[in-house]
């Protein structure tokens, strides 16, 4: 029993990171730019996640971007915590021919999985893949902030988050 509920923490967790690393995700905001090009840099914020009985807990985030190929590809280094756990995530993520795709680790606990989605206008629908879990993604970054939304199958631990970053100057 203590390890099924350890399994299903850890999928609830695992989806919280990718939520994080997907708001790298952001349309192109000038003519000839990537995707990613107004996210170099550092950004911070925080939110809020159900877990089991619909019990809400916050979460605070640190992660720094790196861009490269003209805003096509970006990397972050993420790192999470809440009073109940923390982790550090590495992910690579790069956009072609209207698709979003990338990979990402957890640190910590030697997870890992595979990153899908698109991007239509300033909203990105993304799935997420990892060995024992699922998780569907929307996100919006307008300027300095990014707010992020994500529902998890029917019978996970994590059945829902909401995550806002903001850029620090």
């Amino acid at each position: 029993m203590l390890a099924s509920w350890i399994d299903a923490r850890l999928s609830g967790f695992m989806i919280v990171v990718l939520a994080a690393v997907l708001a790298l995700v952001t349309p192109a905001q000038t003519q000839g730019s990537g995707p990613f090009s107004d996210l170099a840099g550092n950004w911070t914020g925080g939110g809020s996640l159900k877990i089991g009985n619909n019990a809400e807990e916050s979460i605070r985030c640190r992660a720094q971007y790196r861009v490269g190929s003209n805003g096509a590809t970006a990397s972050i280094e993420l790192r999470c915590a809440s009073d109940s756990y923390k982790f550090e995530l590495q992910s690579n993520v790069r956009y072609q021919n209207g698709e979003v795709r990338g990979d990402w680790s957890e640190k910590t606990r030697g997870a890992a999985g595979m990153i899908v989605g698109s991007i239509k206008g300033d909203r990105v629908a993304v799935r997420v893949e990892g060995q024992t879990f699922s998780a569907l993604l929307s996100l919006t970054t307008r300027g300095d902030k990014q707010s992020i939304a994500i529902t998890a199958p029917v019978g996970s631990e994590m059945s829902e988050a909401k995550i806002t970053l903001n850029r620090r100057g």
